[in-house]
């Protein structure tokens, strides 16, 4: 039996910048997304039964989602994706903000098309 070649597509080394919170956590955040994420990220919901809450928390999570390299957390790196956005969710409610003042920071000087 042939053996399957495994063809992975070389990605591009994608530029981020570090944020550092004040216990010393380091958050790693890409400098820039894909034209076809960002037409994404901006669309309204695709429901009208989603509430304004809703919306407001799975943009934030997709945000972070798509942004999100790395999360140093009390010296632990997190690059899985499944486990950077498990910690998010899990993260106490000013962690959360602190996270997501720095993505509308990050937003505004980077990729102010979805700043805002």
């Amino acid at each position: 039996m042939a053996k399957r070649k495994n063809k992975r597509r070389e990605r591009a080394t994608v530029e981020t910048v570090a944020y550092t919170d004040p216990q010393g956590n380091v958050l790693t955040l890409r400098q820039s997304l894909s034209a076809g994420t960002i037409k994404k990220i901006g669309e309204p919901p695709g429901s009208a039964a989603a509430s304004l809450e809703d919306a407001w928390q799975r943009r934030s999570e997709t945000l972070f989602e798509r942004l999100a390299v790395s999360w140093e957390i009390a010296g632990l790196p997190l690059e899985d994706q499944k486990m950077l956005l498990g910690r998010y969710r899990m993260a106490d409610a000013e962690t959360q903000r602190w996270v997501r003042q720095t993505i509308a920071s990050h937003l505004e000087a980077h990729i102010p098309e979805l700043a805002g």
